[in-house]
């Protein structure tokens, strides 16, 4: 995967963790998540790259 844009929101179904439970960018484990237009979203704590799962 190319260098994450902090603005863009991958597709989980398109872009699965190289690694279950992990951020692909850094590698952490810690995620806040919120819900927008009735999708879940997973934000990375350390890097902010985002999936919508």
């Amino acid at each position: 995967m190319e260098q994450s844009n902090k603005d863009k929101v991958y597709d989980y179904k398109d872009y699965p963790d190289k690694e279950a439970g992990r951020c692909d960018q850094c590698g952490n484990s810690l995620f806040h998540s919120s819900i927008k237009n009735g999708k879940l979203l997973r934000k990375c704590r350390q890097c902010g790259m985002t999936k919508s799962i």
